[in-house]
């Protein structure tokens, strides 16, 4: 099970106010980068006979293996702001950190 904080929950109901006929935001793990695996985030404007709904998330099983026990937050770092997840699956980033690995 993913968690979210009330943080990205806010986050996750505005983008979702500002957009027609939206389900949810689909979060995708795919294969990625020099280690291994990327998350993706994009608008779901429908849900798949085998995908899981999460509050306002749309996962797929696939995806689901990689993020149970995930925490979701919404972090503002000065000026950069974004989803960040919180995963005690990963045993480590590639260097750039765009991608990890399990």
């Amino acid at each position: 099970m993913i968690t979210i904080s009330e943080g990205a929950k806010r986050i996750l109901a505005l983008r979702l106010s500002e957009k027609k006929d939206v389900l949810g935001i689909r979060v995708k793990v795919s294969s990625a980068g020099c280690g291994g695996y990327a998350y993706n985030l994009e608008y779901s404007y429908k849900k798949n006979k085998e995908d899981i709904l999460i509050g306002s998330l749309v996962i797929d099983p696939f995806s689901m293996a990689f993020l149970t026990g995930t925490r979701l937050e919404y972090k503002v770092e000065g000026l950069s702001e974004g989803f960040e997840f919180v995963n005690p699956n990963i045993s480590g980033e590639c260097g750039c950190g765009e991608s990890f690995y399990v």
